[in-house]
């Protein structure tokens, strides 16, 4: 054997002892540098065994014979060093197939044990308390050998004397006998409820033939009332039909006379707007041109007379005006000032009543200007009459002179002159 690197599979453990080593050096699933002659190495399997433990005719503690069949899973330890180096003592140098005996042997053993402590009724009834207790005694067992116990299950209960059959004889008695009673008790069930029911439905049909015959009856009588209120309401309609035609037809007959009112109206109208027409006409044609020269002339002397009254009212106004203005400002003025105003009313008076009238007229053309200024500004001037009077550029003009006439009068009432006189006098 050269030296060199020996391996082993996951499933395996190698195991070097010899030199260098006081004791044997263990390498599950790896590889190791050996040393031939001086040092040496070994195999062993970590394969997961399956064992069918076999327990035939066992005594159970009540004395039953009975055979049980249970599978285990077992195996070497190779990641607890410990238990591996217990499995290296026990089984180095073994084949797999002894090694399964040895476990084998050892379950078996326990298996039988556990069955004796027990019914076959616990056995049969509780297989999950069984496998618990074989699992657990033989774990504890076989660790001593560095095996572990993966699981352990009941697979198969037999029995020979017929026990097991007994008892599902009896099982299947009781269950046959409980299914008679039950079905007897549901038959009962059934027809009781079955009776309840035909009464109850009975007892339904009563109160709903009732119900309908009281409905019939409401219904009867509703409708009476309903085709009484209906025949009521159909004179109603048929009478308030034909006095509503009579009064359409009244109403339309009333419409037909106002529409002839309103023609025969119209056509009054119209003859009268055609008479006015052909007078407007003539007006136009004859009337007009001569009244409107005439017209134009008369307004012309009437405008030239106003324009002199109007400046006349219009300067007089001025005068007043500004002698209530210096009469004001001297009245509020100190008693300083009393001497001044005696001066200036001898002044006036030493003026002389001809000179008055002559500013006044000089002031009257003033007062017509100022009054028709605001008419000279605007631009449209709208008239409306009554049809009593002048209408137009006369009724303008009319206005204008009435304001400048009323100056003379204003004069008089403020100053004390009477204009009017004063020129005559002259």
């Amino acid at each position: 054997m050269s030296c060199g690197f020996v391996t082993c599979g996951p499933n395996e453990a190698l195991v070097v002892s010899g030199c260098c080593y006081g004791k044997p050096l263990l390498v599950p699933g790896g590889r190791v540098f050996v040393w031939p002659i001086v040092q040496q190495v070994q195999k062993i399997s970590l394969n997961t065994m399956t064992l069918q433990v076999e327990s035939p005719t066992v005594y159970t503690c009540q004395g039953v014979p009975i055979s049980v069949t249970g599978i285990a899973q077992v195996k070497i330890q190779g990641q607890n060093e410990e238990m591996l180096s217990t499995a290296c003592e026990q089984f180095l140098g073994k084949n797999e197939d002894e090694i399964h005996n040895i476990a084998l042997v050892t379950l078996e053993g326990h298996q039988r044990a556990i069955m004796g402590s027990m019914t076959v009724e616990e056995i049969y009834k509780d297989r999950k308390k069984f496998s618990k207790e074989v699992f657990e005694v033989a774990s504890s067992d076989l660790v001593n050998m560095g095996i572990t116990v993966v699981s352990y299950t009941l697979k198969d209960i037999r029995d020979e004397e017929g026990y097991l059959k007994a008892l599902g004889m009896a099982r299947t008695a009781e269950v046959k006998r409980d299914a008679r009673i039950g079905e007897a008790e549901a038959r009962r069930d059934a027809q009781m409820r079955e009776a309840i029911a035909e009464e109850q439905r009975m007892a339904s049909r009563f109160l709903n033939d009732t119900e309908i015959a009281k409905a019939q009856r409401d219904f009867e009588l509703k409708k009476a009332a309903y085709d009484v209120e209906v025949q009521t309401k159909k004179a109603e309609a048929e009478m308030a039909f034909e006095l509503q035609a009579a009064k359409t037809k009244q109403r339309i007959m009333e419409e037909q006379m106002q529409v002839k009112v309103v023609e025969r109206g119209q056509e009054i109208a119209v003859q009268a707007q055609e008479m006015v027409r052909r007078e407007r006409e003539l007006d136009a044609t004859v009337k007009r041109p001569a009244d409107a020269e005439k017209y134009r002339l008369e307004k012309m002397a009437e405008a030239n007379k106003l324009r002199l009254v109007m400046e006349a009212e219009a300067e007089a106004e001025a005068i007043r005006i500004r002698g209530e203005a210096e009469a004001f400002a001297i009245e509020a003025k100190a008693k300083a000032e009393a001497s001044q105003m005696a001066k200036k009313a001898a002044a006036w008076n030493e003026y002389g009543h001809a000179a008055m009238v002559d500013m006044m007229l000089d002031t009257l053309p003033k007062v017509a200007a100022e009054v028709a200024a605001p008419l000279s500004q605007a631009k449209k001037i709208t008239m409306v009459s009554n049809g009593n009077g002048s209408i137009g550029a006369e009724k303008l003009t009319e206005e204008v002179l009435n304001i400048v006439t009323r100056v003379p009068e204003l004069v008089k009432t403020l100053a004390g002159v009477d204009i009017a006189k004063s020129v005559h006098a002259a």
